[in-house]
């Protein structure tokens, strides 16, 4: 029985202790004054009575009532029903005016009101929640104080509060209310008694009362059937209402998973059922966090607190929940949940979560189904809203069911006695409904709510409600509702009709007779009507006098005994595993039987057979079935604890049992690493001295031992098993049969161990106090054994078997060393160690207590847990401390002794290292170290996509002085015999890690390196077991020295082959001079000499302008060259100075900018007195001693009107002084193309003002900025269109005759200028420059004047504007001037700048890519196209990730810039690019808009020249952006150079015929730029090569033939040797400006990013590749022969020719050979064969191409012959035809979709592309051009065939006689070739000659197969015949 009421409190407001604004209340009255013992009186009740604050008001408003719950500090909760009424008082302000008549100057003021109301309340407090019974009492109190009824309030408030009630349904006799009698008045006494003393026989089950308070009221109470089921009324189908169905899933899930939930509402009683539906549907869950339904305004900040609540706020305070970031706030008035971005909730896991939608709906809106319905049912009513709340719950209730189903399967008794004490085993249960991922069960687990469903579910003897039914015995019947709604709501209504039985149990009895008060309410009252008096004080005495009265009577009653309804609680069936049932395979019965055979083998010792089913169990121990069969197997194995095996046996088994470990969680879900527990210490192997060693030691490095859940887990289970033994013992005495159980993990228990215990908790009060306490000390004792047991098993499985590796702290969280503290096994134990950890057994060896420290301290922390909850005595516990760190040390020793032992076993055979090809001075640093090369996330090759598993791939890694190789075969027995390499050059590393690896292999790999390329390679190793991880970590160090040595002296280019050079040098210095000093004189004599001798000195003569052509052969060996000097090594220091002061000057001249100044005529560098005045540009040697500029070179071309003094005033104002200099000039126009750095000047244009001045603008008379512009002044007057511009307005001069015809087809090509233009500036309006249409895109209309050309420069106008279809150049006339000069710069520089009318200049800004931007990028794409493992999200595609690299983007804007100033250039204005520090970007524009202008930097010479001069000579800073030193390292690797390459290769890719170099030449020297095999990229300016002394050193040192230090020596070699670098379709047209698309869906991903050969690795160090490739031409053909048995009887085996290549290992573009590859190889081999001295190849390919050439010419134009296919021929199609030949030769595709019987005059009609003039050059040829002579002859036929008229032509090029039947005649009838002739006489007339003819016409031919009989028309012309025959065969 229950108290109905514990405590009465009338609560007013506090006139006295008003505050400013805000009132307060206090307690009036309470009662009983004294405290319950069993319930103390809560605090705070005035304030949860006006939650929004005690105020007074105007009106009187109606009475309210709510239920505040209030918890106190034991988790009770105590409900405060609050009854509030208004009550008149005096205006309190009134008597304060009053008395203080202080001067306020508030103004006139509103009269106060003389008449307040103030807030009276009557509170209910009492732990059962009856919130109607509450309204009801407290509404009768009022009542019988407003209508002032005749009853004593006193007599009512005593009997409420000695009203008891049972708590839940039981049958008890006469327990009705204590009333006395004497108190009642006498006209109530007889209902008065009726309701106290009535004997209530017709309820048997009496779970209704009936209780009246004496004021002539009655009321039944009925209490619930079942209290641990929640009383929910109507509010949980009211929240339904209020938020909908997903708003209260939402805020359920959040509930369950323990988040914030803030209700709002401005009904307090709706915040309060609102709050008691969210708990009455997590039942059978119960809520343990703070829960606070009504929460008064004073008390805001408890929102702030960390901790989960569910809270309920009044409306009134919204505001001040806006700034709550975590906290999910439901809206009851508005329906809405809000919840915060920085909170996820985890949501039930599907298909649960659809199917409790469904059902809900179905619940809540039944209509919905068939709304759709034609003839929908007459009436489908939601059930009434009771009902409904009850149907809800049944739909939670039955939702739990499924989740917890089979949860009592996992719990584990570990006590019995005194107490049961239960723990969960999470990871089993989670395993077996295979929901180990799912986030929302995991939390719900591991919740508190979940720990206290566990203690209170989990004992097995205890009462049992609706829910322990339902997940036990319901389990068959949800199973079958799963997938059908209409099934599950037939049972959700069975379960509803059980709650609301359970709430109602008698639904007939509501015999409710309460008064309300009489119509006259206060409120109702006439103004006149007398008000009723305030509440009165009530009289204390009388009511103790009640209470004390029931309390008597409560002690004299005899105490009721209600037997308590306990019974065993149903466990259910056991679940079935929903493992397993995506994994088709998994299960298959063969490849279980595939493990056990294999096994049995082993077991059997049929090593061989074993071997050969290895791979197939190792792939099928990724089942889970096969694992579960491994430990089962093994199981049977072992015979009393133990199973010696030889060493082969114990190897396989440990690697099954790797393997089987390896795919399991940390959390061992499934229960294998459980299974091999017993296992790993029972299989042993015999080593020599008597030592034994278990398998545990072989398979420690798995994540699952060192997580203590696991332990703990296992802990418990044994102790269950340990104890339900104990009393299976007891009740049996069999011991035999339950040592036979327990030993085998496998027997199936018939009694479970909750059966047992629940039996025995039954037994227990029967049992005498010795028995109790006997069986408490053996269940006690059972638990310490175990813990023993346990830490014996935990140091055996985390102490490694080398303790000097502390190779398990490092991996895993059991702590590094000593600073474990945030590691997660370690922190909270340190106080534990602290008193436990018995010091006395230190250990000497650091290294080794550094081991077991943390393990000892692992331990100490799990036994402290499991014993603490297990409640083992701490006398026991003690112990367990000091023996700990005994047993740990213990095992070190047995350890130590195994472990040197198994060192001395004979190694298991692996396979022998390969070592790899070195370079000519390549040196190893480090020998091979045997590691597994690991398949990444490129799938190529490791088999998934077809083809062998070539990955992963045993061997060794190398790591030499300019190399990281790997060498090594695959793993998979099927592709062994194949070899793999993998390398890159150690200066291209960009990162390195240290990562774990698992593999499914012999030995178990733990620790590995992940290497990372900027040549598109990754290298994944693992390091074998052999490597001693001190070695791992020396490779490390080694490889960083290598990768960023201190000085650029340390890369490879430097120190190969030089380690004894510079040992002589040493020896043969007179005085200690370093090379730092040596290098210093260099640099001093080459500026003495620089500045001496550039006037006198001749040596070199730059060629001609007509000898040009033949120019870059004359270049390469020039005469000042240093071959003539000693031997490198015989050399002495000051012969070395001496050569390079006599040469310096020549040198400068000499390179790359002087050679590619004279060829572009901008200067000369002869003596200033005689150079022409009227050369607009000179070579200035301002430089010379790079003052001016570091990263210039010394010689610049310069304005001739600009003097040196100028220079250096104006390259002040630009970054790093790089001020605008020229570097090409358009031959045709004249335009120049300048380049510099940004200007200094921030945000403003700076180039009119000085970077100092103050003020901005154009007019600043400041000398600097008037310097400035006169320096681009004078580069603007040196154009000639500027100077030539005499006031001729008008362009009509330039008609359509200087028009090229075929441009009118590029029209379709490119768009116009203007868009373009808009397109690099990011689409501005207003915009510089508008142009108008013509043109290859039109022209560029600019601010200024009409321009006006002269004609007498002789070229076409820039525009090359194409007739008009009106045929006149109508649009020329109005066309507007360019700008002379435009100045393409930032973005961001430029902004602001006003334009000036009279500049001749315009500024184009364009915003750039940031090197940061392309550092960036770059990784992102070497991420994209070299994963380092697979994508784990199945969107990051390779084209996703390559997208959001953005690579191609800033591809396309590079190329976009470059091709607006190419346009800019061709239409005649110079352009001047200046844009960041003028060394990245800009070199980038610059090189590539000469690469399109100007066709010689595309072939050999040029590109090299151009990469020299652009590149090189001006200063890019290689060393830096390559990150190639320590003092870079920071800088990170950016590839600016790269980029270019790139944009050359889709150039390339656009025009494949306009390159003499194929693409094959871009990837080597994209491949070599980061290698630092050679010197040219090294270094960051030509100052810095010349201080180093490496610039003028590459000619003199071509004497040594192993090491070339100049990439562009070592290329001219090799392309004399092999056609690797050319390209075969190489037919440039003349003067041909490039224009290729730029968009992005226009580029390709270079496949330089994604191509690998695991054969051989990189292609690009030759030497190397051709090595490799001799070796596996030995190793086939050796094979062959010895393969091939004695064939003296049988015939020998055919051996097949075919070879299978697979992409990602062989190169294949070797493999399979273009044709002309393979043609020229087959000659060369032929030649070889004949014994002839073989012809170089570009020998021959000249000599095919000239006859190619001449044939076609000759060739009628109707035939299309074969020479088409010769791919130099192609030129045929040109670009237009979509031409496109890998250089690889896969996949060529010729269209010719043209047709070709073409009129010679006709124009064709072009389909796009650049200009296909020269597509029909064969075909407009003049007759004469290939016919050297041609006449008409007769011809006697073959035999017996008339002579016939003939049409014949001599083709001296051909070397042919060919006839025709006519002249016009285009098909030819015969050909007589003239290598055949072997003579021509004065022929006779023979039978059927024509008649009439001189007989000295008559001529013979007479070849090697016939004789040719001819006749001409007389005998001058058979003579001239003769003569020209001859004279052709002489000629040959």
């Amino acid at each position: 029985m229950a108290r109905l009421a514990d405590y009465f409190v009338v609560v007013g407001y506090d006139l006295e202790k008003r505050g400013g604004g805000e009132g307060q209340g206090r307690i009036l009255q309470r009662f009983p004054e004294k405290d319950w013992e069993d319930n103390p009186f809560p605090q705070g009740i005035e304030l949860f009575c006006q939650p929004n604050g005690w105020q007074l008001a105007l009106e009187r408003q109606p009475p309210s009532f709510f239920v505040a719950v209030l918890t106190d500090i034991n988790s009770e909760r105590h409900y405060c029903a609050c009854f509030t009424f208004w009550e008149a008082v005096d205006n309190p302000l009134l008597a304060k005016e009053e008395a203080s008549e202080a001067d306020e100057d508030e103004g006139p003021v509103e009269p106060l009101p003389a008449q307040l109301y103030a807030p009276k309340s009557v509170v209910v407090v009492s732990r059962l929640d009856y919130t109607e019974v509450f309204r009801n009492c407290l509404g009768l109190i009022y009542t019988v104080h407003v209508d002032g009824l005749n009853v004593p309030l006193e007599t009512v408030i005593g009997n409420l509060l000695t009203c008891t009630i049972p708590i839940a349904g039981g049958s008890q006799t006469d327990e009705s209310s204590v009333c006395s009698l004497d108190l009642a008045p006498l006209s109530l006494s007889c209902d008065w008694l009726l309701g106290c003393f009535q004997p209530e026989e017709e309820e048997s089950e009496d779970s209704s009362r009936t209780i009246t308070l004496g004021a002539g009221d009655r009321q039944v109470i009925q209490t619930p059937i079942n209290d641990s089921l929640p009383v929910s009324g109507c509010s949980v189908s009211q929240l339904f209402r209020q938020l909908g169905i997903v708003n209260v899933l939402y805020l359920f899930c959040a509930a369950l998973t323990e988040h914030k939930i803030l209700f709002l509402s401005s009904s307090y009683q709706r915040l309060t059922d609102a709050c008691r539906a969210l708990l009455a549907i997590m039942f059978p869950l119960k809520y343990s966090f703070t829960y606070v339904p009504i929460l008064p305004g004073k008390l805001l900040e408890v929102l702030s607190t960390p901790t989960p609540f569910i809270i309920g706020v009044n409306s009134f305070f919204r505001s001040e929940t806006q700034e709550l970031l975590d906290v999910i706030i439901a809206d009851l008035d508005g329906g809405t949940v809000t919840i915060p971005e920085c909170v996820h909730i985890s949501l039930l896991p599907e298909p649960l979560l659809q199917h409790t939608q469904t059902v809900l709906s179905m619940v809540l809106d039944p209509e919905l189904e068939v709304a759709d319905h034609a003839f929908p049912p007459s009436s489908i009513q939601p059930s009434t809203q009771k009902i409904q709340d009850k149907e809800i719950r049944a739909v939670f209730l039955w939702l739990f069911a499924q989740l917890f189903q089979g949860y009592r399967w996992c719990l584990h008794i570990i006590r019995i006695h005194p107490e049961p004490v239960i723990r969960f085993h999470k990871a089993a249960f989670l395993g077996q409904r295979s929901q180990t991922e799912d986030d929302f069960l995991t939390k719900v687990l591991d919740g508190m709510a979940f720990a206290r469903f566990v203690s209170e579910r989990g004992p097995p003897y205890r009462p049992t409600d609706l829910f322990d039914d339902l997940v036990a015995n319901q389990v068959k019947r949800i199973r079958q509702e799963e997938g059908m709604p209409r099934k599950a709501l037939s049972h959700i209504k069975e379960l509803a009709e059980q709650l609301f039985k359970n709430e109602n149990p008698y639904p007939a009895v509501a015999m409710h007779k309460v008064q309300r008060p009489s119509e006259l309410a206060p409120q109702a009252r006439p103004s006149g009507a007398p008000t009723p008096a305030c509440f009165p004080p009530l009289d204390e005495v009388t009511v103790q006098l009640f209470i004390d009265h029931a309390n008597a009577k409560i002690k004299n009653a005899p105490p009721i005994v209600r037997p308590e309804l306990k019974s065993m609680v149903p466990s259910g069936p056991p679940l079935v595993d929903f493992v397993d049932r995506g994994n088709v395979l998994a299960n298959s019965a063969r490849r279980l039987e595939v493990v056990r055979n294999c096994i049995n083998y082993i077991f059997d010792n049929k090593m061989l057979e074993a071997k050969k089913l290895m791979p197939a169990v190792l792939r099928a121990l990724k089942g889970r079935a096969a694992r579960v069969c491994l430990t089962q197997e093994l199981n049977q194995h072992v015979l009393q604890n133990r199973a010696v095996l030889d060493d082969q046996q114990f190897d396989y088994i440990v690697r099954m049992m790797n393997c089987t470990l390896q795919d399991c969680s940390h959390m061992d879900e499934h229960g294998i690493a459980a299974a091999l527990l017993p296992l790993v210490t029972a299989f042993c192997r015999k080593l020599g001295g008597g030592i034994t060693q278990f398998a545990y030691s072989c398979v420690q490095e798995h994540m699952v031992w060192t997580n203590m859940q696991f332990w703990e887990a296992m802990f418990y289970s044994d102790v269950q098993k340990h104890i339900r033994s104990l009393y299976l013992e007891t009740e049996e005495g069999d011991t035999a049969n339950t040592e036979q159980e327990t030993s085998s993990s496998e027997v199936v228990p018939e009694v479970s161990a909750l059966e047992l215990a629940s039996e025995q908790s039954r037994l227990w009060p029967t049992l005498s106090k010795e028995l109790q306490q006997e069986r408490v000390q053996k269940e006690e004792s059972t638990v310490f054994s175990q813990a023993i047991h346990y830490a014996n098993r935990m140091s055996y499985l985390l102490l490694p078997l080398d303790t000097s590796k502390n190779r398990l702290l490092r991996n895993t969280g059991l702590g590094d060393g000593e600073s474990v503290s945030n590691s997660y096994l370690t922190n909270s134990i340190a106080g534990s160690m602290a008193e436990s950890y018995d010091t006395e057994s230190g250990f000497e060896d650091a290294e080794t207590s550094d081991v077991a420290n943390s393990v000892v301290r692992f331990i100490n922390r799990f036994v402290d847990k499991v014993c603490n909850e297990s409640g083992v005595t701490n006398d026991h516990l003690k112990a367990l401390h000091t023996m700990i760190p005994d047993i740990v040390q213990m095992h070190i020793e047995t350890l130590d002794a195994v472990h040197r032992e198994s060192k001395r076993l004979p190694p298991i055979q692996k396979p022998k290292l390969l070592r790899p090809t070195l370079l000519p001075g390549e040196e190893l640093v480090m020998d091979g170290m045997r590691v597994h090369l690991m398949s990444d996330g490129r799938e190529e090759a490791t088999g998934l996509m077809g083809g062998p598993p070539l990955l992963p791939a045993e061997g060794a890694i190398f790591l030499t002085t300019y190399r990281l190789v790997f060498k090594g075969t695959p793993i998979d027995p099927l592709v062994g015999e194949q070899i793999v390499t993998r390398s890159f050059p150690v200066a291209s590393l960009t990162k390195e890690k240290r990562i774990s690896v698992s593999l499914p292999m012999d030995q178990f790999l733990q620790e590995g390196l992940q290497l990372r390329s900027c040549t598109f390679q990754l290298m994944k190793v693992a390091f074998d077991e052999e490597v001693a991880s001190d070695l791992a970590e020396v490779f490390r160090k080694h490889l960083h020295k290598l990768r960023y040595p201190q000085h650029v002296q340390g890369t490879f280019a430097f120190t190969v082959g030089q380690s004894t050079k510079l040992v002589v040098e040493h020896k043969t210095k007179d005085k200690n001079q370093s090379l730092k000093t040596l290098s210093k004189n260099l640099v001093k004599t080459a500026k003495r000499t620089i500045g001496r001798q550039y006037v006198t000195r001749k040596k070199y003569t730059p060629p001609t302008w007509e000898s040009r052509s033949s120019m870059p052969s004359e270049m390469d060996e020039d005469e000042i060259s240093v071959c003539e000097e000693p031997d490198q090594s015989s050399l002495t220091l000051s012969s070395t100075i001496r050569s390079s002061d006599r040469q310096t000057m020549s040198n400068v001249v000499e390179r790359a900018c002087c050679r590619d100044y004279q060829r572009l005529g901008l200067g000369t560098l002869s003596n200033s007195l005689t150079r022409s005045k009227n050369e607009p540009f000179r070579i200035s040697t301002v430089n010379r001693m790079y003052t001016v500029c570091r990263s210039y070179p010394g010689l610049l071309i310069v304005p001739q009107s600009v003097p040196d003094s100028t220079i250096q005033r104006i390259s002040r104002c630009y970054r790093q002084n790089r001020f605008p200099v020229v570097c090409w000039r358009n031959s045709r126009t004249k335009a120049v193309l300048l380049r510099s750095a940004g200007l200094h000047a921030k945000g403003v244009v700076g180039f009119f003002k000085s970077p100092n001045a103050p003020s901005a603008g154009p007019s600043q008379a400041d000398s600097t900025s008037l310097e400035q512009e006169k320096y681009l002044q004078a580069i603007v007057s040196s154009m000639p269109s500027y100077s030539e511009a005499s006031g001729r307005n008008t362009l009509s001069h330039f008609t359509s005759a200087h028009m090229s015809s075929s441009d009118s087809s590029d029209k379709l090509r490119q768009p116009k200028i203007g868009a373009l233009m808009k397109q690099v500036m990011g689409g501005k309006e207003d915009m510089p420059g508008t142009f108008s249409r013509g043109g290859k895109w039109g022209s560029i209309r600019g601010s200024g004047r009409l321009s006006a050309y002269n004609p007498d420069v002789g070229n076409r106008l820039a525009g090359k504007d194409s007739p008009q279809p009106n045929g006149g150049p109508a649009d020329t006339f109005f066309r507007q001037h360019r700008a002379y000069l435009y100045i393409i710069g930032d973005k961001a520089q430029l902004k602001g700048g006003k334009q000036d009318s009279f500049q001749q200049w315009e500024l184009v800004p364009i915003e750039v890519c940031d090197v940061r931007q392309v550092k960036n990028s770059f990784k992102k794409l070497m991420k994209a196209c070299v994963p380092s493992s697979p994508a784990s999200e199945p969107t990051m595609t390779f084209h996703r990730c390559l997208e959001e690299s953005d690579w191609m983007g800033l591809l396309h804007r590079v190329l976009q810039v470059s091709v607006l100033v190419v346009e800019l250039l061709d239409q005649g204005s110079s352009v001047m690019v200046s844009l960041e520090d003028g060394w990245d970007v800009t070199t980038q524009v610059v090189s590539l808009v000469q690469l399109l202008s100007d066709p010689y930097y595309r072939t050999f010479d040029g590109f090299r020249l151009l990469v020299e001069k652009e590149w090189l000579s001006f200063g890019h800073r290689f060393s830096h952006r390559g990150g190639q030193t320590l003092a870079s390292q920071g800088s990170g690797f950016t590839p600016v150079f790269l980029q270019f390459l790139d944009c050359v290769h889709q150039i390339h890719l656009q025009f494949p015929m306009e390159f003499e170099f194929s693409q094959f030449y871009l990837k080597f020297l994209a491949y070599h730029y980061v290698s630092n095999r050679f010197r040219t990229f090294l270094l960051d300016s030509d100052y810095e090569r010349i201080e180093l002394g490496v610039l003028y050193e590459e000619k003199g040192e071509r004497k040594n033939p192993q090491v070339c230090k100049s990439v562009w020596d070592y290329i001219d070699r090799l392309h004399k040797k092999t056609p690797v670098f050319y390209n075969y379709m190489f037919a440039p047209e003349d003067e041909e400006v490039l224009k290729p698309y730029s968009y992005v869906s226009n580029l390709k991903v270079w496949d330089l990013y994604t191509e690998e050969t695991l054969a051989e690795g990189p292609s690009f160090d030759w030497e190397l590749a051709r090595s490799t490739r001799q070796e596996r031409v030995s190793e086939e053909s050796s094979s062959g022969s010895s393969d091939r048995p004695d064939t003296s009887s049988s015939a020998p085996t055919p051996k097949s020719h075919r070879r299978i290549v697979w992409p990602c290992y062989d190169n294949c573009s070797r493999t399979l050979p273009d044709a002309i590859t393979k043609l020229l190889q087959e000659v060369q081999a032929l030649e070889c064969e004949l014994g002839q001295v073989s012809e170089k190849w570009k020998e021959t390919w000249d000599k095919i191409k000239t006859t190619q050439r001449t044939e076609t010419k000759l060739e009628s134009r109707h035939s299309f012959s074969s020479s088409l296919l010769m791919s130099s021929n192609l030129s045929h199609q040109r670009r237009s035809q979509g031409v496109y030949l890998q250089e690889s030769g896969v996949g060529s595709s010729i269209n010719l979709n043209q047709d070709f019987e073409v009129s010679a005059g006709s124009t064709p009609h072009a389909t796009g592309r650049t200009s296909t003039s020269t597509l029909y050059s064969q075909f407009q040829s003049t007759e004469s051009e290939n016919r050297s002579y041609e006449g008409i002859l007769y011809k006697k036929g073959a035999l017996l065939k008339p002579w016939k008229p003939r049409w014949f032509v001599l083709d001296k090029t051909k070397h042919q006689l060919r006839y025709y039947e006519s002249r016009k005649d285009k098909e030819c009838k015969g050909v007589i070739e003239l290598a055949e002739v072997e003579a021509v006489n004065t022929g006779v007339p023979s039978m059927g000659a024509p008649k009439h003819i001189d007989e000295k016409a008559f001529f013979d031919l007479k070849t090697t197969k016939r004789v040719y009989n001819f006749c001409a028309e007389d005998s001058q012309n058979a003579q001239l015949w003769m003569d020209s025959v001859q004279s052709c065969l002489s000629d040959a």
